[in-house]
């Protein structure tokens, strides 16, 4: 039996302005190493994530960030390789907002390594 499938939504009840980034964000409190470049100095920092989705992620630092900079990202992740062996997530992306302690990266690249003796270096 197939069920009716309608496209015509009627958006006259508000879910016009849904936030479309909250259905796929999820709370995530991990460590996370990241490095901003530019052509005259390196700055490397640390802070923790407060939610992620697959496009991109909140975190809290203590350095400044500044919007428009790409970021590479090292996030150490919850789950291990044959429940054995540690994972970071390596990330580039982009600062697309940045507050006092928080800031909004947008993910453009990612993979996923194994921990290794380098830990979250990026």
């Amino acid at each position: 039996m197939a069920l009716p499938i309608s496209f015509d939504a009627d958006l006259s009840d508000g879910c016009r302005n849904h936030d479309r980034r909250n259905p796929g964000r999820f709370p995530m409190d991990r460590e996370i190493r990241f490095r901003m470049t530019n052509k005259r100095n390196e700055l490397v920092g640390a802070g923790r994530t407060v939610n992620m989705s697959s496009k991109g992620l909140l975190i809290r630092t203590e350095q400044k960030l500044l919007t428009g900079k790409r970021l590479e990202m090292a996030i150490s992740w919850p789950a291990q390789l044959d429940h054995k062996c540690a994972l970071k997530l390596i990330a580039r992306g982009k600062v697309v907002r940045a507050e006092a302690g928080t800031a909004a990266v947008s993910i453009e690249q990612y993979e996923f390594r194994t921990l290794g003796r380098s830990g979250l270096a990026v």
